[in-house]
């Protein structure tokens, strides 16, 4: 008998709890909002906003403010001095500095006792519950995990607090028994410097009997190729046999799923999308067939959605409507009060709840009207490569407001693994699908009126790797911004081309 048949049966009562997100989405969710009342109404915030004589969401949404991080940064920093009972109950001593941007102030998100063990680590074992429960003959525990994190350093000086990637966080709070299943080795894990730590994980990691990994696909990706050199193997396969899952999130897969493909060439290989930020862990991918995610409405989050077709109205779960894009609002037992993530998502199914991320509500283009989503961005990208042969290892794109000849455009700067034999050709076809899927965008391009056809820049090998690696962000969380109204970004990756 197999240790994972053993350990199943741990997981088989959240299994079963798991169904009442089929039926009971707004009951689930009126809970959630009457516990973070409850447990809040005596901090400085809900005291503010009398939390306490609150009777259901509709107080909460008339008397609550909606907040961005720059509202809540003055009363997080006093937290992150000490003081207690600011924005959640107690002290609270961990911060992740959140990478859902690139620019150069970070934020830090509180991380309370309660919400570690009820969102994050909550979100962990639901994802293995899942994953079990579409895989009954997995041998998930028959060998180790490995697990990529970031770094963390000491908080203003204060004993016991830390301040760091959020998968440093989570390492660093985690279960001493979960080390005995996971790799590389806790001081590994936490290294600041992605290059060294690259290598060193890769040479712990090769001799393992490793059946799954967890982490960023990009920085997976370049782990994993280390390893193939060190071991002079073509696929990874040959280093672990018992490979068969890719717990993946924090970017897009799409432009990494055929790398992926010829990496792992094993038909026993899965792979399964999660949606966990600093702020929280919001979904899972339940259905491998599906590629909508499953909202998580039992943690400690309570979920609110801005309509983005034009009239901004605010609406909790059991208002939203299918097909419809999203800003979502967090509500958490962190101490963030109707918090603007910053995500854009559009529901696929409201029974269950479930969704697909489209974008950032800062990582779009809209200089001419054109309204150009991540979602955009990544099935024009999809079907380039799918008819060209190509693969894309990162991009960015970002508007030509008017060049010397009076043209305004859309500039891409994309960096491949796989090159297309035809750059140009690639172009056309990243242009025409984004039309196909874009109406604004296509009416934009109508007889090159409004835009030009979109301007495509090769990057060098490693261009964005060096300059994450210039601002300080290479590894852990860190991502490259998609797309951007400002050539901020664009440019000065342009300047290292």
């Amino acid at each position: 008998m197999s240790i994972t048949s053993i350990v199943r049966y741990v997981f088989e009562p959240r299994m079963r709890a798991l169904e009442k997100h089929q039926t009971q989405g707004e009951l689930l969710q009126r809970k959630v909002l009457a516990h973070l009342l409850q447990s809040a109404k005596y901090t400085e915030y809900g005291r503010q906003y009398a939390f306490g004589a609150m009777k259901g969401y509709d107080d909460f949404a008339k008397h609550c403010p909606v907040n961005t991080y720059e509202e809540l940064k003055g009363m997080i920093d006093r937290m992150r001095h000490g003081e207690s009972d600011v924005l959640w109950k107690g002290r609270v001593q961990w911060y992740a500095k959140s990478s859902g941007t690139t620019n150069d102030k970070s934020k830090f998100i509180p991380v309370s006792p309660e919400g570690l063990q009820k969102i994050h680590y909550a979100g962990g074992f639901d994802s293995v519950a899942l994953y079990l429960r579409n895989n009954p003959k997995s041998r998930l525990f028959d060998g180790r995990a490995l697990i990529l994190g970031g770094s963390h350093a000491p908080n203003y000086n204060l004993p016991g607090s830390l301040v760091g990637d959020l998968s440093a966080i989570l390492i660093e709070n985690i279960n001493p028994l979960a080390n005995l299943v996971r790799v590389p080795k806790k001081q590994t894990a936490l290294l600041e410097d992605f290059e060294v730590k690259r290598e060193r994980i890769a040479r712990e990691a090769m001799t393992k009997n490793v059946t799954n990994i967890s982490g960023v696909p990009s920085w997976m990706l370049s782990v994993l190729k280390c390893m193939m050199e060190i071991t002079g193997k073509t696929h990874l396969e040959e280093v672990w046999p018992n490979l068969e899952v890719f717990f993946h999130g924090g970017v897009a897969f799409t432009p990494y799923r055929k790398q992926y493909e010829q990496l792992i060439t094993s038909p026993n290989m899965h792979y399964m999308e999660t949606y966990n930020a600093s702020e929280g862990f919001f979904g899972l991918q339940d259905d491998p067939l599906d590629k909508s995610m499953l909202l998580m409405l039992d943690y400690g989050v309570f979920y609110e959605f801005e309509d983005l077709s034009g009239d901004s109205n605010i609406v909790p779960l059991w208002g939203v409507e299918k097909d419809k894009n999203y800003a979502m609002l967090i509500s958490t037992s962190c101490g963030l009060w109707r918090y603007k993530i910053g995500d854009t998502i559009r529901f696929t199914s409201t029974n269950p709840y479930k969704f697909v991320i489209t974008g950032r509500t800062k990582s779009f283009i809209n200089a001419f009207g054109e309204e150009l989503i991540v979602d955009n961005a990544e099935q024009g990208l999809a079907y380039a490569c799918q008819q060209t042969g190509a693969e894309v290892l990162e991009y960015t794109a970002a508007p030509v407001f008017m060049d010397a000849n009076a043209k305004c455009r859309h500039q891409w700067l994309i960096e491949f693994s796989k090159p297309p034999q035809d750059l140009q050709r690639f172009a056309q076809l990243l242009d025409e699908k984004l039309q196909e899927v874009n109406s604004d965008y296509e009416a934009k391009r109508f007889k090159n009126i409004t835009l030009q056809p979109l301007e495509l820049i090769e990057a060098r090998k490693g261009l964005f790797n060096d300059w994450l690696k210039l601002r300080g962000k290479l590894g852990g969380q860190h991502k490259v911004p998609r797309l951007s109204n400002s050539r901020e970004h664009i440019d000065q990756l342009l300047s290292l081309k």
